[in-house]
């Protein structure tokens, strides 16, 4: 799987000895629910998440140059949204301390450029009603609201998912930092 580079980050695929730095991000409370899934419980539980989820075809752990420790992860799988007919999605996620400095957008839109460099015409993105930062993470790289589903989590709940796409014509092929 390829390294990709933005300005500021590099992409890169997950290992197993990331496991300690995943559970350090991935056990705050604050981010997993947000993003459908529980906090992980121990260092066992991440490397378990790396064997079964992270360490697959286009997933990415996010680490940020000058260094090699993730501090998010991000992902390309066919969407589920009923609109998509399984054009590609992009989830994502980032640990806390680097919340609001750009860095999930910047990773985004290099998943974006992928998508339509393999061809895709539409690359679809979304977020559970209530997380609003993850709505400004799609806000930023142009995506387009198209429809609203039931969605079930990783947690067992429904949640109402905000589907959104960004079509090939419509993009403008940026992948620069906020």
């Amino acid at each position: 799987m390829d390294i990709i580079e933005t300005e500021r980050l590099i992409l890169r695929p997950w290992r197993e000895e990331d496991a300690a730095d995943l559970y350090r991000y991935a056990s705050d409370p604050a981010v997993g629910p947000a993003a459908g899934w529980a906090p992980h419980k121990d260092v066992g539980d991440s490397l378990h998440i790396l064997r079964t989820i992270l360490m697959k075809p286009d997933t990415w752990a996010v680490t940020l140059k000058g260094g090699d420790v993730p501090v998010g992860s991000v992902g390309i799988f066919p969407s589920s949204c009923s609109l998509a007919n399984g054009q590609p999605e992009i989830g994502y996620w980032l640990a806390r301390p680097l919340w609001g400095n750009g860095c999930i957008p910047e990773a985004v839109r290099a998943l974006i450029a992928l998508c339509f460099d393999r061809g895709a015409e539409e690359v679809w993105c979304a977020h559970a009603d209530f997380n609003v930062r993850s709505h400004r993470v799609i806000e930023k790289c142009g995506f387009t609201y198209r429809c609203t589903e039931d969605w079930t989590s990783a947690l067992g709940d429904v949640r109402k998912s905000l589907y959104y796409s960004i079509r090939r014509k419509e993009w403008d092929g940026s992948i620069k930092a906020d």
